[in-house]
C-alpha cells in the first residue's frame, strides 16, 4: 500500500508505523491530483491546506483527518485552546474529509479529561499523543472498513487562526483561560 501523510511537522512514529504496512510519503505543501493519485490512503494531520472537492471526490479511498477536538466542538483552528475558552467537550477524533472544514463523518472520538494543573501546553502534548495512539490503534479497522463513519451531530463551534488573541502564554494554567 502506498501512504500519503499531509502534515506541517514530519510525524516520525506515524511514518514508521505506516512503513511497516507500506511506502509512505510525507508532504507539508499544498497538494494537486495528479501528484497523489497513485496513493492508496492519504492521512491529514494538522495539514494548514484546504484540500479541494475535486481531489477529495477522486482519490481512491476517503482522507483521514486526525483533530484535536470533540467534534463537532472546535472546529478549524486552535481547538485546543477553544475548548478551554469556550467551555465546550476536550478530545480528539478521526474522521474522514469532506467539503467542509473538520466537518466530514466521524470514524472514532474520544473524550479527554485534564487536571486543574494542567497548562495549554501540556493539554495540547497530551492530546496529541492520545490522538496518535488512538490512530494506531484503529488504523487497520479503519482501513478494513470495520469501523463505520457517522455523521457529525449538533451545530458545534468553528474558529479561524486569526481568531486567536495576539499573545497567549501557552504556559498558562488552563483555570485561567476566560
Amino acid at each position: 500500500m502506498n501512504f500519503l501523510i499531509l502534515s506541517e511537522i514530519k510525524h516520525l512514529n506515524m511514518i514508521s508505523f505506516l512503513e511497516k504496512r507500506g511506502n509512505v510519503k510525507w508532504e507539508s505543501g499544498k497538494i494537486i491530483y495528479e501528484n497523489i493519485s497513485h496513493f492508496d490512503w492519504i492521512i491529514s494531520y494538522g495539514y494548514r491546506y484546504i484540500i479541494s472537492n475535486y481531489i477529495i471526490k477522486k482519490v481512491r479511498n476517503p482522507i483521514i483527518n486526525l483533530h484535536i477536538s470533540y467534534l463537532p466542538y472546535n472546529r478549524g483552528a486552535h481547538p485546543n485552546y477553544w475548548s478551554f475558552k469556550d467551555n465546550t467537550p476536550k478530545g480528539i477524533t478521526i474522521h474522514f474529509i469532506d467539503s467542509g472544514i473538520d466537518t466530514g463523518p466521524i470514524l472514532i472520538q474520544k473524550k479527554i479529561n485534564f487536571g486543574n494543573e494542567d497548562t495549554l501546553k501540556k493539554t495540547y502534548l497530551r492530546l496529541k499523543i492520545e490522538l496518535e495512539e488512538l490512530f494506531y490503534k484503529s488504523f487497520d479497522k479503519i482501513i478494513s472498513n470495520k469501523i463505520t463513519a457517522y455523521p457529525q451531530k449538533g451545530k458545534g463551534s468553528f474558529h479561524y487562526k486569526k481568531d486567536l488573541p495576539k499573545t497567549i502564554n501557552w504556559n498558562l494554567n488552563i483555570n485561567k483561560i476566560k
